[in-house]
């Protein structure tokens, strides 16, 4: 070794180049405090069991240690506008009912009739009703959970509405979303969001719809299947004619105890590229992959970069469709991909032109399985109605995401952001070496996934 190497501590190297915090430096518009707040840190280098993953014994113990202390988004606001609609949420062998009461409260209850058990209600289901009354034997609650009817009462002299109402679930919202728990004893949904309501403050998430909903069940266990998109390592080998281009400048962070986010930037050249373009080669770049119409490409003004101008086009553009102004946001909310989740398995895009939301959940039965929810979220017209959220699409393993008219090209994305899961899943078990090896920076938030899991499955 050269006397004059200098020896980086595990968790310091960084890609050659700016930090994304730099980069947005160079935009025309000022991006929001917290797109300029670096929180990394350094979790460790030490290998992940493949086990974890594959391992039945594991997925019981998340089964019995974690989910049932989680908070979990269940839906949207929007999904139950009007007293009586409800939505169930199904995670492993749980079940809740999220409902909107007479007085237009949002509750919660386990699914199961407080006589044998029975579900009130088909696990997925959403609708109306003014009752949950249990199939089996006609057991029926009010919209507040309380008994309200019970056939042939003479036979249950030990039993009634003080004692046999429904069991609650804790409920709260965030952002328009509809989040549960089932422990009762559990910390408060404001504090185990952390930093996300103050991060979130200049993008009214609360004020936005739900354009495009699917259901893709994953050939992978569900963290897997959400660790594929929680960093940007994967961009130039997965994702085709990514390596002349696809570079993009992220940032890694991890907020206490349940956040953590990338943010990269759409548009901006990286030392890392092969040659370094010109703004207008950019611009030709991003004018080609996200095609605007056919109009003549434009210049890009001196002092100006390609995100800059694009920027504006992307908020003209979208403007116009959805009948707003979209002028006051910054070309780092308008274009970058903008990605914060919330342990243990919900993300969420602000951004302008990707607002996406994910959720993952395990299949009950089998953990080489999931089901990957996927949510497009755009602006809430202010004088107008947001038209009913649309029933999701269910697309099993080997269907195409191109089937959702509504992701545009992004089907194309997704086609090939899963498409290495089957094999990941038959690796896990065929590696002789039994673990995986993790980037300490650009998979930073796969190591905190696992830590807050062992957190609860280890406790």
């Amino acid at each position: 070794m050269a006397e004059n190497t200098i020896v980086q501590k595990p968790g310091e190297a960084r890609a050659p180049g700016p930090s994304y915090q730099e980069a947005i430096q160079r935009d025309a518009s000022q991006a929001p405090a917290p797109f300029l707040e670096y929180s990394y840190e350094f979790v460790g280098d030490e290998d992940i069991p493949y086990t974890n993953y594959t391992s039945r014994d594991y997925a019981v113990a998340e089964f019995e240690k974690m989910w049932p202390k989680v908070w979990q988004m269940a839906c949207r606001e929007e999904h139950i506008p009007e007293s009586g609609d409800y939505h169930v949420y199904d995670i492993g062998q749980l079940s809740a009912i999220v409902t909107r009461t007479s007085s237009g409260v949002i509750k919660g209850y386990v699914n199961a009739c407080m006589h044998r058990g029975t579900s009130l209600k088909p696990n997925g289901s959403f609708g109306f009703c003014e009752t949950f009354k249990c199939p089996f034997h006609g057991w029926e609650y009010s919209l507040d959970g309380k008994l309200i009817d019970l056939p042939e009462s003479w036979d249950f002299p030990h039993a009634s509405s003080e004692s046999h109402s429904l069991n609650e679930v804790q409920v709260d919202t965030w952002g328009g979303f509809i989040f549960i728990n089932f422990d009762l004893e559990a910390a408060p949904l404001a504090e185990y969001l952390g930093v996300l309501p103050k991060h979130f403050e200049d993008f009214g998430i609360e004020n936005r719809y739900t354009e495009t909903h699917l259901c893709k069940r994953l050939p992978v266990n569900w963290k897997a299947a959400q660790e594929a998109f929680m960093e940007a390592y994967h961009v130039k080998e997965t994702h085709a004619g990514g390596r002349e281009y696809s570079e993009p400048i992220t940032t890694y962070d991890i907020f206490p105890d349940n956040v953590n986010r990338f943010i990269h930037t759409v548009g901006s050249a990286n030392p890392r590229m092969p040659s370094q373009p010109t703004e207008q080669e950019l611009l030709t770049e991003l004018w080609g992959r996200r095609a605007p119409g056919d109009e003549e490409i434009p210049e890009v003004p001196e002092g100006y970069t390609a995100r800059d101008v694009y920027a504006r086009i992307v908020q003209k553009k979208l403007g116009e469709e959805y009948e707003q102004d979209f002028s006051g946001y910054s070309t780092a909310q308008t274009l970058d991909s903008i990605e914060y989740f919330v342990f243990p398995n919900f993300f969420i895009f602000p951004g302008l032109s990707l607002p996406m939301a994910y959720r993952f959940r395990p299949d009950p039965e089998d953990p080489d399985y999931s089901f990957f929810d996927l949510y497009f979220l755009r602006p809430s017209h202010p004088e107008k109605a947001p038209p009913h959220p649309p029933d999701p699409l269910i697309l099993d393993v080997d269907d195409s995401y191109t089937q959702a008219e509504g992701l545009g090209f992004l089907g194309a994305v997704y086609d090939q952001d899963t498409s290495n899961m089957a094999a990941q899943t038959r690796g896990f078990k065929a590696c002789a070496r039994g673990s995986q090896t993790l980037g300490n920076y650009q998979e930073c938030r796969i190591r905190h996934l696992h830590k807050r899991v062992n957190d609860y499955v280890q406790s």
